[in-house]
This record gives structure tokens, C-alpha cells and sequence, in this order.
């Protein structure tokens, strides 16, 4: 037997909602959507950051 991975339909379905309701009573709001993104682009591309590229998203 093989077992599936990943989210099923109702999940995704269930984690849209709680996005949509965190961003509308302004849990996630756009500067943080930045940072988080910041932070990604120097984590996936840590090489840069230490030869001294700015990776701030503005």
C-alpha cells in the first residue's frame, strides 16, 4: 500500500480561510509580508548577503 502525502483539499480549503481572516482583521499585513520575504530571499540566498548585497525588499 502507499501512503499519499501532502494536504488534502479541505485542508488548503481550511488554511486560505484562515489566511484571508488573518490578513482582514490585520494580522498579516503588507510590511510583514515584506519581512517574511526579506528573510527568505537571505536565507535561500545567504551567499549574497555575505558579499554584501542588500536583499531588503522596499
Amino acid at each position: 500500500m502507499r501512503i499519499r502525502g501532502g494536504i488534502s483539499f479541505v485542508g488548503l480549503i481550511y488554511i486560505l480561510i484562515g489566511i484571508f481572516v488573518a490578513w482582514d482583521r490585520d494580522y498579516i499585513t503588507l510590511g510583514l509580508l515584506k519581512q517574511v520575504f526579506s528573510a527568505l530571499l537571505a536565507i535561500f540566498l545567504w551567499f549574497l548577503v555575505l558579499l554584501g548585497v542588500n536583499l531588503n525588499v522596499h
